[in-house]
């Protein structure tokens, strides 16, 4: 046991070499400094140094980019100037206010890569080496600095006590009037900025907080509903500021074919018109065959969580 206790005091852990000491270690020989000597001051062999001397173009070069202050000797050239490149690319996103999230990144160092490849042909590393996998993008972010913010929005408030007194008195209406599950649904609406950017964001090492950005205007609203026993889920109404998007013209999609009732008014909100259209068109006819369906009497309530805008017609 001894003999392999010896071996492994003997193994020395590979460290990674600094692009500087690499471009000393050639100043210092080009001085006149043998290779034996530099082996013995930088701690390596003399095979390790006689091959850092061999790169001497290619390390003199090239510059690391800023905030990669650490270089191993296995990275590739071209993922070194691959990542010099995604650094500064990142930068010109953080001053443009725009959130690059992990996925976003890599995709990025993959395309850059690519492209890398295709203006240095027979280079060792091929395209399909390159997988921007998340074991690089760890080492990268060590190796550069970035880290990841969090985009702050205005927090909801909300009225506890109300809530719960009107929990209450809903329960009290549902028994008293002898509702089912079935019978009993609930509608709420909600925006979607679907061009809005990710709530998180890689930014450089220097920085601690990305300022304030103004948000994509591009929303839509929808609105969901479905009955308390989760069996009938309705046909939800979209509200979109187009009645008729150029991606639909030039798709020619047919809108009474969508898996939504399509509306539209200039502000994307659901009105009072849209709501009782919405009610008339698909809520009620959905209702009705459902009830009839399972042999269940014929009334149902419906909750809104927010009224839509206007007084709703009385009966309704």
């Amino acid at each position: 046991m001894a003999p392999k206790k010896a071996a492994e005091a003997g193994k020395r852990k590979k460290e990674m070499i600094l692009l500087a000491d690499k471009k000393e270690i050639i100043r210092k020989h080009e001085g006149g400094m043998r290779l034996t000597d530099l082996a013995k001051e930088y701690g390596r062999s003399a095979s390790t140094i006689g091959t850092i001397l061999k790169m001497k173009e290619k390390i003199t070069g090239r510059d690391a980019a800023k905030g990669v202050t650490r270089v191993s000797k296995q990275l590739p050239p071209v993922l070194e100037e691959v990542e010099k490149l995604l650094l500064l690319w990142i930068e010109q996103k953080q001053r443009a206010g725009d959130s690059v999230t992990k996925a976003i990144i890599c995709e990025k160092a993959k395309a850059l890569h690519a492209d890398l490849l295709k203006q240095e042909p027979g280079t060792s590393a091929d395209a399909e080496g390159f997988k921007a996998s998340r074991g690089w993008f760890e080492r990268f972010k060590t190796r550069s600095g970035i880290h990841s913010v969090v985009r702050h929005g205005e927090a909801a408030s909300s009225d506890v006590a109300a809530a719960e007194e009107f929990a209450t008195e809903f329960l009290e209406a549902i028994v008293s009037e002898g509702y089912l599950p079935q019978q009993v649904f609930n509608c709420n609406e909600t925006g979607l900025f679907w061009k809005r950017m990710p709530k998180r964001t890689f930014i450089t090492e220097e920085e601690t907080s990305l300022p304030g950005h103004k948000p994509r205007k591009d929303r839509l609203t929808l609105l969901f509903c479905a009955n308390a026993s989760g069996d009938l889920k309705i046909k939800p109404l979209l509200v979109y500021h187009s009645e008729n998007p150029r991606a639909f013209k030039k798709h020619k999609v047919n809108k009474e074919q969508l898996s939504v009732l399509w509306q539209s008014n200039p502000k994307a909100w659901v009105t009072r018109l849209l709501f009782v259209k919405w009610v008339n068109a698909v809520f009620g006819p959905a209702v009705k065959k459902y009830l009839v369906d399972n042999n269940l009497p014929l009334k149902a309530m419906l909750l809104m969580d927010n009224a839509p805008r206007g007084r709703l017609p009385e009966g309704l």
